[in-house]
């Protein structure tokens, strides 16, 4: 025998499978328009800007939104294998010019940096309808303390890439300029 209260789990039961796979059809669907993803965060970001201004509050959600996507952006810069923590297993960086070359590989992927910060920004608009977030701070410290610590770690960080010699940004492909050809010059 079954217990009483299943029959009303299994329609709710089917209905966030079938929403789960929905959901992930879609991010499935968006992975190759990284352009379209960014902007469609953009927005959801102006409208969680336009709402904490409107609502004149909720900077605490604001600081700990900015410092969670500052950590985030630390681990986008970043590479897998971080040459001053690990021991050199043949997945680092190279260091010197004589060294293999090695792609880049981030710790933490271009989509996984964009779903995070998205679903980040779509919490912080939801907790703005719940005033026991709102605590009352004076915004321009917290402003201040964000700032200092966001140019305190860029610069860690861009010395880390100086260092170990990567650039975790690829511009495109890159072009050799070869040997013009000797037939075009005999004429």
């Amino acid at each position: 025998m079954e217990p009483a209260g299943n029959d009303n789990a299994a329609p709710f039961a089917n209905w966030r499978s079938d929403f789960s796979m929905l959901f992930q059809h879609y991010l499935d669907k968006s992975t190759p328009h990284p352009l379209q993803r960014w902007l469609g965060t953009l927005a959801v970001a102006m409208i969680y800007v336009l709402r904490v201004y409107y609502v004149q509050g909720f900077y605490v959600v604001s600081y700990g939104l900015g410092i969670y996507v500052l950590n985030l952006l630390i681990g986008f810069l970043s590479p897998r294998v971080d040459p001053e923590l690990e021991a050199l297993d043949g997945a680092s960086l190279p260091t010197r010019g004589s060294d293999d070359f090695k792609p880049f590989i981030r710790r933490l992927p271009e989509f996984k940096f964009w779903y995070s910060i998205t679903k980040a920004f779509i919490i912080a608009f939801v907790m703005t309808f719940f005033s026991v977030f709102d605590v009352p701070v004076f915004w321009p410290i917290l402003l201040f303390y964000w700032v200092v610590l966001f140019v305190l770690t860029m610069k860690r960080q861009i010395l880390h890439m100086i260092k170990y010699k990567y650039v975790p940004f690829s511009i495109g492909k890159k072009t050799y300029g070869g040997k013009k050809s000797s037939a075009s010059s005999s004429d």
